[in-house]
């Protein structure tokens, strides 16, 4: 009978991140961002156990509401801007088995830092190492960008030198692409690596590693503001199969046929002024209107608003946005329900965009839902799609251009 091995997963999340405050529990297309790491390793077939190693108590709470072990907390001198991963992953090693006489056989090595994963990672990675008993560890790779034999450092003289030389070919920086070897991208996926290597070898790698193949798309590592908006855009497009912390997204339909929209923080940014007599008034954006506009003249797809709201203002904005709209309803997904059945629209040839509480009853009776950057957590994560821009301030128009790109007239 085949034993399984113990797998330990380890998510390194240290608190005082300088480039992004809070960067490993702050909110990532709806999740805070260490729960797509510890996702990653909780779908797995193969791992054992989850454990995040972090000195900051918010973290630690965060990772156990998503279901990671943190039995300890990081010593803060393990939790610096130059701390290495060696001592860290050792640290738990370490402590496991004084505390818990607990051995496990392989580490996995989860960086919270590169959130975009395949479905299969895990497991492959898992496979590839369980196949090669003379493999010290697997490390996630990509091809990489530039290809280091045309790289240059700068000397104590102030002089160009070339980082590496080929026996084979005379000053391989001047040479062709497709004449020099293959160079691969150590990326932040993944790392299985085994115990008795870490511990008598004092390496994380060892000698014999392994390529894990990743596809460049999955190919993200947050350091900066920057890289957190790319890889936050790339994640909530929907076009990769990847692990989710909740509910999987589901993709654009191949053909859509209604757009349905709130009003109050969709179409506004759900603040309203009211005056001393009572009389509300709500700030809308333009370029929504422009948008949708556009969205008419482009497509073939209909528009309407469903609103609870029961002022004369939602009548008069979407009377001038020239929208069909149902007002004062309590009773959305009833009311969506008779829509459907009036017009003899396909339920999966409809998207819905709302930002509420009662909105999320509406979701799974459409095809697509979609909500704006503005939309509370729990409806974020609820919905298929995550607009950047917020309600009432572009969230719209960055649907309209969205489906004009994907849904023009044929």
């Amino acid at each position: 009978m085949n034993i399984k091995p113990e797998i330990l997963a380890i998510i390194p999340a240290r608190g005082n991140s300088k480039s992004i405050h809070h960067k490993n529990i702050r909110e990532f297309a709806g999740y805070p961002l260490i729960a797509f790491s510890i996702a990653a390793a909780r779908q797995s077939a193969h791992v054992s156990r989850v454990i995040v190693s972090t000195d900051d108590a918010e973290i630690a709470q965060v990772a156990r509401e998503y279901g990671a072990e943190v039995p300890f907390m990081r010593p803060v001198e393990l939790a610096q801007d130059d701390t290495l991963d060696y001592p860290v992953i050792e640290h738990v090693l370490r402590w496991l088995v004084d505390n818990e006489n607990y051995h496990p056989e392989f580490v996995m090595q989860l960086r919270p830092t590169s959130p975009i994963r395949p479905e299969t990672m895990v497991d492959e990675a898992v496979k590839l190492m369980l196949s090669h008993p003379e493999a010290d560890s697997v490390r996630g790779v990509v091809p990489s960008a530039q290809n280091p034999y045309k790289m240059w450092f700068i000397d104590g003289k102030g002089q160009m030198k070339p980082i590496l030389n080929m026996d084979r070919i005379k000053e391989p920086y001047n040479a062709p692409r497709q004449d020099l070897p293959n160079t691969y991208w150590q990326t932040g996926h993944i790392d299985v690596i085994r115990v008795d290597m870490i511990l008598e070898k004092k390496s994380l790698t060892g000698d014999i590693v392994l390529p894990l193949m990743v596809d460049p798309l999955y190919s993200v590592d947050i350091d900066t503001p920057l890289d957190w908006e790319r890889a936050e855009s790339c994640a909530q497009e929907g076009l990769l199969r990847m692990v989710w912390p909740g509910n999987k997204k589901r993709a654009f339909p191949d053909k859509v046929v209604l757009l349905v929209m709130d009003f109050d923080g969709v179409l506004t940014d759900d603040r309203v002024w009211v005056d001393g007599d009572g009389n509300e008034m709500v700030a809308a954006s333009r370029g929504d209107g422009l948008g949708l506009e556009r969205l008419r003249q482009l497509t073939d797809i209909q528009v309407m608003v469903i609103s609870k709201e029961t002022n004369r203002v939602v009548a008069a904005r979407c009377k001038k946005l020239d929208i069909p709209l149902i007002q004062s309803v309590n009773d959305k997904p009833k009311t969506l329900e008779a829509v459907f059945k009036q017009r003899g629209i396909p339920t999966g040839e409809v998207i819905y965009m709302g930002n509420d509480l009662n909105d999320l009853d509406c979701f799974p009776m459409v095809g697509f839902s979609i909500v704006p950057g503005s939309a509370l957590p729990e409806i974020k994560r609820k919905a298929d799609f995550v607009l950047q821009k917020n309600g009432g301030f572009g969230a719209v128009r960055e649907l309209c251009e969205l489906l004009i790109a994907r849904y023009p007239s044929s």
